[in-house]
């Protein structure tokens, strides 16, 4: 969705935006500055884990929980039953789901590293999760205005957006197709400093992560060259160390995203600086901020 002009925007009484950016860069920030009776927050992540991934997170909690006998036998009597709280600032089940690739006996997570088989088949249910959560922004977007009144909508895309499109091709990719139709793609682009701040972050407590096939498959042999290891088949990764592989690979998942990012934004959106966002404190602000990056656009076009 492209404006003649920032005032343009202004004056929509129906602003609809998905906002891109990698993880840790403030895109849940920027959205929850915003007035919650006026715009309506949909988060990619939530929706992945509480539509998506819901039965196979749980499956994941309960087949731990039958390896303790006290809980397994209240669970066959139907004496206890679990679910997981996911909220839009706690999604920790999804990341305790997607788990690490890597050594089985390694304290990473609760369950150890995972075989590279059992790694890819829980990327592959979050890959499809993710594609179906953008899908399901337009239903949401119409159900938001037509059933609660919400006159505004934000969607706030997963970090890993990029890696579940085809930003390069010729012809438009679906999720890019149906996600531009109906909302303003606005791209959080994070400088040097930016990077810095989420990579301390990410160093201090590695998370789980999502990567491409291809780009995982190009990864692990080199890390197993950097960290020392003998040459294996990448499907052998039980010497590999979870932890220190997610540290090891952030620096380079970043920067493999960073070309992703802007080939959508260049053909389908705006761009902001982290820097930008950063000065937003209210409504008012975000509004500015997303019509500067209009007018800025159509100059640069001009």
């Amino acid at each position: 969705m492209f404006y003649e002009s920032g005032e343009a925007f202004r004056q929509d009484p129906h602003k609809s935006i998905t906002l891109l950016g990698m993880s840790g860069v403030g895109k849940t920030m920027l959205a929850n500055k915003l007035p919650k009776l006026e715009w309506f927050h949909y988060s990619a992540d939530y929706r992945i884990g509480t539509k998506y991934l819901e039965e196979d997170i749980l499956d994941n909690i309960k087949r731990k929980a039958m390896q303790v006998p006290f809980l397994r036998n209240l669970l066959l009597s139907d004496s206890i039953y679990i679910c997981s709280n996911i909220t839009v600032n706690n999604l920790d089940p999804i990341s305790t789901f997607l788990g690490k690739i890597g050594n089985p006996a390694s304290p990473a997570g609760e369950e150890g590293g995972l075989s590279y088989a059992e790694f890819r088949r829980r990327q592959d249910l979050h890959e499809q999760g993710e594609i179906n959560s953008m899908f399901d922004v337009e239903r949401f977007k119409n159900k938001a205005m037509d059933i609660y009144g919400y006159p505004n909508f934000i969607n706030d895309a997963s970090g890993s957006i990029c890696e579940i499109v085809n930003p390069f091709g010729a012809d438009d990719d679906p999720v890019l197709a149906a996600l531009s139709a109906g909302t303003l793609l606005l791209y959080i682009r994070a400088g040097e400093a930016d990077y810095k701040r989420v990579e301390t972050a990410a160093m201090r407590n590695p998370k789980p992560l999502f990567y491409r096939d291809d780009f995982l498959r190009h990864a692990i042999p080199e890390y197993r060259r950097d960290a020392g290891l003998q040459a294996a088949d990448v499907d052998q990764v039980d010497d590999i160390d979870p932890d220190d592989f997610v540290k090891w690979v952030f620096p380079r998942l970043w920067r493999h995203r960073i070309p992703r990012y802007q080939a959508i934004v260049d053909r389908h959106g705006y761009v902001v600086e982290a820097g930008e966002v950063a000065e937003v404190q209210d409504e008012a602000g975000f509004v500015d901020l997303v019509a500067r990056a209009i007018d800025r656009r159509n100059r640069e076009a001009a």
